[in-house]
């Protein structure tokens, strides 16, 4: 299949680098022309604008930074004009629905060229792995048509089709704020826990044997007790995007936010402090510094003997 593949950020490049190994006739288009490297020389073409990149594409894949940028690309910057009758779009950016109608309305509306929403889940590792989790907002037509790109860079079996088109983008944004509302929420738990004197692995496993345990507490949260890595793979600045753009979101379906927002202000206050490139996992240095330690685990594959377990 003849792809277009614009943007080889760290999700990015890994993802246009499976489609080239599927066998797929790639073109990669970047603003950095130095990121494109690796894959012309696993035999991907270079194209020089966003336009050039979609010209002929069966599928042109979009995996940018924001919505602002998805629409500089499709509109501005060529893409959407450039894409031939009977092509599909797949944004897989965590980006809005409104973004991808403005560009439908714009642009693809009436000359036969479908679009596909499938952001993705699993951070850089679960990229480079082909492992990544897509939810995909579209026709039942556009979806199957699309499964056999979206497998060459995802776990088929976490490939979900979860509904028309902008349903992939809303599921994205809640995983996202629940995820980020967990870290917080985790972390204030931890303070007051070991600031109480209570031991940090006691606590962990008291929670994973109680009914608050949860995936973060058991597999997302140990790449800091036990390797100190805040994740500088996804950067606090678009952790901070999401967030907005989720509380944007439910104001303007009017759904209270009170906690959402203030879970943004939380991170927001985290970037302030550690910088904009610093890890999504960042804010639970706030915690640390109110705990008066760092959070880690001498030996997080022993609990420890004198465990009290919840139930």
């Amino acid at each position: 299949m003849r792809i277009g593949f614009i943007g080889l950020g760290n999700m990015g490049r890994h993802m246009a680098r499976h489609l080239i190994h599927a066998g797929h006739l790639v073109t990669v288009h970047d603003t950095r022309p130095e990121a494109a490297a690796e894959h012309l020389a696993l035999g991907a073409r270079w194209a020089d604008s966003p336009a050039a990149c979609a010209e002929g594409a069966e599928f042109l894949i979009t995996m940018l930074p924001t919505p602002r940028i998805v629409e500089d690309v499709l509109l501005r910057g060529g893409a959407a004009e450039a894409l031939p009758p009977g092509a599909l779009w797949i944004d897989m950016s965590t980006s809005t629905p409104a973004a991808a109608d403005r560009v439908a309305a714009d642009v693809l509306d009436g000359r036969g060229v479908r679009r596909l929403d499938a952001p993705v889940s699993g951070m850089a590792r679960g990229a480079e792995a082909g492992a990544l989790q897509i939810f995909a907002g579209g026709t039942d037509d556009d979806f199957r048509i699309a499964l056999p790109v979206l497998e060459a860079m995802g776990d088929p079996d976490r490939i979900l089709h979860v509904g028309p088109p902008g349903a992939g983008y809303t599921v994205k944004l809640m995983l996202n704020l629940l995820w980020f509302s967990h870290l917080v929420a985790t972390s204030e738990v931890l303070a007051m826990g070991v600031k109480a004197g209570v031991d940090l692995g006691t606590l962990r496993s008291s929670l994973l044997a109680s009914p608050a345990a949860s995936s973060f507490v058991e597999k997302d949260l140990m790449s800091i007790l036990a390797d100190g890595d805040y994740d500088d793979s996804f950067a606090m600045a678009l952790a901070c995007k999401d967030l907005g753009l989720a509380v944007d979101l439910g104001r303007d379906l009017g759904v209270s936010t009170e906690l959402s927002a203030l879970v943004e202000q939380i991170y927001r206050r985290s970037k302030a402090h550690h910088g904009e490139l610093a890890g999504e996992m960042s804010p639970v240095r706030l915690y640390e510094a109110l705990a008066g330690q760092e959070f880690r685990l001498p030996d997080p594959t022993i609990a420890p003997a004198d465990a009290t377990l919840a139930v």
